[in-house]
């Protein structure tokens, strides 16, 4: 009788273990699973912030090329405008200067 009963007892220990480890298998699979979605979460989040970040980057380097070309236009303005004021002085200059030179 002791021979059946150990043989029952190790049968259904099997079958315990066997229904354990399906169950341990899916738990596993499951969590493999979740940490892959969270791992895929992650690295898509981290793509989007870069992008994001990158757009940042574009747009402040765009309104700085516009501030500097408005700056040269600036600067041509007045580079211009001096020049002509030079022109103007070295002409009323060399017209004193022919005055001068026909009054003496």
């Amino acid at each position: 009788m002791r021979k059946p009963l150990i043989a029952g007892l190790a049968m259904l220990a099997a079958v315990s273990l066997s229904a354990c480890s399906e169950k341990a298998q899916d738990n596993l699979d499951n969590a493999g699973s979740a940490i892959g979605n969270d791992v895929s979460n992650a690295v898509d989040s981290a793509g989007a912030k870069i992008d994001n970040g990158l757009d940042h980057a574009g747009h402040a380097i765009d309104k700085g090329v516009d501030k500097i070309g408005a700056a040269t236009d600036n600067a041509a303005a007045d580079a211009k405008r001096e020049a002509g004021e030079a022109k103007q002085d070295v002409g009323a200059s060399l017209e004193k200067a022919g005055k001068d030179l026909r009054n003496e």
